[in-house]
């Protein structure tokens, strides 16, 4: 009796991790999409808490695009982006 309540907790037990792990996978075809968060602070390459334009253009392919994108997101108009002003962005 003890060694079939040994198998059915293991057995449990590891349905229970495989589960878990599935959820951690990312999408098909591709990695796990980082949150607008984890994206500022990748652009943020000088770590002052906002993103100046040219770290928001950098490995864009259209400069053009990008400033006029920036412009956008900068509600405030002070020449950089808050993570706030880059994250509501995302949210739309």
């Amino acid at each position: 009796m003890k060694i079939i309540t040994t198998l059915c907790i293991l057995a449990l037990s590891a349905a229970v991790s495989l589960q878990a792990g599935e959820k951690k996978k990312p999408a098909e075809g591709g990695a796990a999409k980082a949150t607008p968060e984890e994206h500022f602070k990748k652009l943020d390459t000088d770590k002052d808490g906002s993103l100046s334009l040219a770290e928001f253009q950098a490995g864009k392919p259209d400069a053009a695009k990008a400033e006029a994108a920036f412009k956008k997101l900068d509600t405030n108009s002070d020449g950089k982006l808050s993570l706030e002003e880059f994250s509501a962005h995302h949210k739309k």
